[in-house]
């Protein structure tokens, strides 16, 4: 599964960033979460609603992301 079948960016959600399915939740929400420590399953305890593939969407999201800004610089 592709994270383009995740990610959506709707410009009246959440001020147009990334959301998980819809939903009020960003890429940056999860990224924060795994940054500051928590494992996936306690994310996916904290948040019933989420997947793991909802997870690795946001990671895979945020390599694309990063991977683009370089192609740019260069």
């Amino acid at each position: 599964m592709s994270y383009r079948d995740i990610i959506t960016i709707e410009p009246g959600k959440r001020g147009g960033k990334p959301c998980i399915r819809g939903m009020r939740i960003t890429v940056y929400d999860i990224l924060e979460y795994l940054a500051a420590g928590m494992s996936h399953q306690e994310i996916l305890e904290d948040f019933p609603y989420l997947t793991e593939d909802d997870i690795r969407a946001c990671l895979s999201y945020a390599a694309d992301r990063e991977k683009a800004s370089l192609v740019v610089k260069a």
